[in-house]
């Protein structure tokens, strides 16, 4: 996913920008800049596939589309997270799987899943609604109930769904190199987990530089809140070489030691490794587990104090026997 900004209000087209008429969506993908909520996005062909087209947003790139294939997959961290789900999930005889994806783009992973799961229900929630509309129309997505496209906050969309309704929850989401830190949280993780049922798997894709601070507490959190865990991700970015993105997922359940996946992961144009729970523990151990901000606590109005009890009024005087009264 992609670098939000603020949306760019009124423009005065310039070369390149594709001009949509108010109201209408564009009748198949057409190369050229879009102003979206969010700023701008462009549309850009591939030129080593005559049918496959990229989407920046923001400046960043956001996703790769083959029309004529929906099963390929052209980001590496893409194909670890489908060889992940189809590890747990084996595609015959055909699981009715339901999935959350948690960041839109134009929707790669969620074609995959419908073609690899035809009778799957998917939700993709997306933070631009006229990005959502470009991409119904530029790519001739499934029509709901088998993908719906959701716009909303991911967060406020998570907590609002009904508990274990989803198999596969995936948060893909970026602003600039990072995932927004309350999709981060232990908070947020518990509201993940209510909205997962039995055996399902929370997967996130964390990006990070060498350092892999972001990483090591992106794996300190997952692991904090489930018993099992796995990442994958190539050499070169577990030994912090370089900028890139692991894979991570937790479960309530085990992940199967599939020698099958192991080789599927190897075989890629980047290899990659998986690590087991141990390691993941292992690589997390010292990082700070992200938390949501504590509401600040109101100080207590100071008791005012008490009132001195006031002694009772003595009665007045009663006249003496035989002193004259007033008239």
């Amino acid at each position: 996913m992609a670098k939000r900004g603020k949306g760019r209000g009124a423009q005065t087209a310039g070369p390149g920008v594709v001009e949509v008429p108010k109201g209408s969506r564009p009748a198949g993908p057409l190369a050229g800049v879009y102003y979206i909520d969010t700023g701008d996005c462009e549309l850009i062909p591939d030129q080593d596939n005559s049918t496959g087209w990229l989407l920046r947003i923001n400046g960043v790139m956001s996703s790769h589309i083959d029309l004529a294939d929906p099963l390929f997959l052209d980001f590496e961290y893409m194909r670890w997270m489908a060889a992940l789900v189809e590890s747990r999930w084996p595609r015959e005889p055909g699981p009715k799987l339901r999935a959350l994806h948690l960041g839109g783009g134009a929707c790669s992973l969620a074609r995959y899943f419908h073609a690899a799961y035809p009778d799957a229900r998917q939700v993709v929630v997306e933070l631009d609604g006229k990005l959502a509309d470009y991409v119904r129309g530029w790519f001739d997505l499934p029509k709901a109930p088998l993908l719906r496209l959701r716009v909303g906050e991911a967060r406020e969309v998570t907590e609002s769904l009904t508990p274990q309704t989803r198999d596969l929850i995936i948060r893909d989401v970026f602003a600039g190199s990072l995932t927004p830190r309350p999709l981060t949280t232990r908070e947020f993780i518990e509201h993940a987990k209510r909205v997962l049922a039995p055996g399902g798997i929370y997967v996130v894709n964390s990006g990070d530089a060498p350092d892999l601070k972001n990483a090591r507490e992106d794996a300190a959190t997952i692991a904090d809140a489930f018993a099992y865990t796995v990442i994958i991700a190539d050499p070169a970015m577990l030994k912090g070489r370089r900028f890139g993105n692991m894979v991570m997922a937790g479960s309530d359940v085990p992940f199967d030691d599939d020698p099958g996946l192991a080789r599927r992961l190897l075989g890629g144009a980047v290899p990659a490794h998986i690590w087991n729970d141990e390691k993941v523990r292992a690589f997390a151990a010292g990082a700070a587990v992200r938390h949501d901000p504590k509401s600040p606590v109101l100080a207590e109005p100071a008791a005012e104090p008490p009132v001195p009890a006031q002694p009772p009024a003595e009665p007045p005087a009663r006249p003496r026997p035989g002193t004259p009264t007033a008239p």
